[in-house]
């Protein structure tokens, strides 16, 4: 295994991937990309540098490098990517937020075959939408994104402001012993709760990495919550940042990150400016649980740059379809404690168990026989998914291949943009409205991935 050095590993984080070549329509959806595969990305094991401990054996990796490389595509352009599996299992990949062919979704059985090891799959797609987005398996779930399957997607846009660093930030836990080596993914008891936590935190599978970036200067930051289980609330300490993004859209007034709870899938793209002084300190934090843990620091270096954060432009918006709210269908949804017993089987499906469900209806998902749909949708037409959540937990919805609106919740209050993954509070009720401008069959399920593979999990068809 080759060494890593802080100088390597910084400059792998901030400049990685490539853009994959042809012209293409932005905003095209249900048509997969004729683009010849530029990029091959192989799914393997590796010892992993996590700890003081010494290498952590047997993480899962994409690429050659040890972290999964940030993948970058152009908003509008056709991308190709050839899926080798060098596990001795079977995977996928789900592009998380992209809103793309149903073929290329990435979910065993409903939308493609398992990719055996030693066997391939080719993702071909034009994205859509510019923003930050992040790429996972949609198979055997818990313990491949557990032991380090997840990567971040950078979708650019040619019109996007130029800042004077971008950092992009793959935030997730570890389960690892004292003696840096996997532990049990989880239990069952906690699994039925609100999920079994990591022991180790790492951003860009290290702890408490430092990133240098000019003083006084504009950084981009991307933030992507990869973990299978931990909500984060975000602050930044010794620094202003301003959101300018979130679940890979541009928010219409942008707002200063204070306390912001985020959870599993979703992501944040702030503005932050660096502190005037060479040699002072920034912090990214997570203020949630019973001390503040301290993520990422940032180190301001050289002469001060003088930017000013209210000069940055605005993010030029998605082409989405705006919901017609009065012509708008409801379709209830309500979480719950799962009533059955007997859990289905699938390769890439239970854990064992069932505690979760979807209007009554638990689904341990990547079965060869997936339940009916919650809903069907004709092509073209706004739904409002009514949305309750009676739990005594906190559920990350994650809705594929569409974009929605949160709207008139009664626990929290929502700044109106679009998005794919939302954090539903207990004893929650809120509206997401969308149009159904996607053809195909959507998964729409829990991002803790214990909840969704206990059975709060299922989809819905667009036809």
């Amino acid at each position: 295994m080759a060494m890593l050095t802080r100088r390597t590993l910084m400059k792998g984080a901030l400049v990685v991937g490539a853009y994959a070549g042809g012209m293409g329509l932005a905003g095209q959806l249900g048509k997969p990309a004729s683009a010849r595969a530029a990029t091959t990305l192989l799914t393997r094991r590796t010892d992993a540098l996590i700890t003081d401990k010494g290498p952590t054996r047997a993480a899962m990796t994409y690429g050659d490098a040890e972290v999964p490389p940030v993948l970058r595509m152009r908003r509008g352009v056709p991308f190709a990517l050839r899926l080798e599996n060098g596990l001795d299992e079977p995977t996928t990949v789900h592009w998380h937020g992209l809103r793309i062919d149903n073929r290329m979704d990435g979910v065993p059985f409903l939308t493609q075959p398992y990719v055996y090891g030693g066997d391939g799959f080719d993702y071909a797609f034009t994205p859509p939408d510019a923003g930050t987005f992040w790429y996972h398996p949609h198979c055997n779930t818990l313990e491949q994104m557990g032991r380090g399957l997840a990567g971040v997607i950078v979708v650019e846009d040619p019109a996007d402001p130029v800042f004077d660093a971008e950092i992009v930030l793959n935030l997730r836990d570890w389960r690892l012993g004292g003696d840096g080596q996997f532990i049990a993914q989880f239990k069952p008891r906690d699994a039925a709760r609100a999920g079994t936590f990591g022991t180790v935190r790492t951003a860009n599978w290290r702890q408490t990495p430092q990133y240098d970036a000019p003083a006084g200067g504009l950084v981009r930051l991307r933030i992507a919550a990869t973990d299978v289980t931990r909500i984060l609330t975000l602050n930044v300490d010794g620094a202003d940042a301003l959101v300018i993004a979130a679940d890979g859209n541009p928010v219409a007034d942008r707002f200063a990150l204070d306390h912001l709870m985020i959870g599993p899938g979703q992501r944040l793209d702030l503005a932050l400016r660096m502190p005037e002084t060479e040699g002072a300190i920034a912090a990214l934090m997570d203020l949630r649980g019973t001390k503040p843990t301290t993520l990422v620091t940032f180190r301001a270096t050289g002469a001060s740059l003088k930017r000013n954060l209210q000069d940055l432009p605005a993010l030029a918006a998605n082409l989405l379809s705006e919901p017609d709210l009065s012509a708008a269908t409801e379709i209830p949804f309500i979480l719950s404690a799962s009533a059955e017993e007997r859990p289905k089987d699938g390769i890439c499906g239970s854990l064992g168990y069932n505690f979760w469900a979807i209007n009554k209806v638990p689904w341990a998902d990547d079965s060869g026989d997936p339940t009916a749909p919650l809903a069907e949708m004709k092509a073209g037409r706004t739904y409002i998914f009514n949305v309750e959540n009676p739990t005594p937990q906190v559920h990350p919805l994650h809705l594929h291949g569409l974009a929605f609106k949160p709207m008139n919740s009664n626990k929290q209050a929502l700044r109106p943009h679009f998005s794919d993954t939302y954090l539903i509070l207990p004893d929650e009720k809120v509206q997401l409205a969308l149009v159904a401008d996607n053809p195909g069959d959507w998964v729409f399920h829990c991002h803790i991935i214990e909840h969704q593979k206990t059975g709060m999990t299922s989809y819905v068809r667009v036809t």
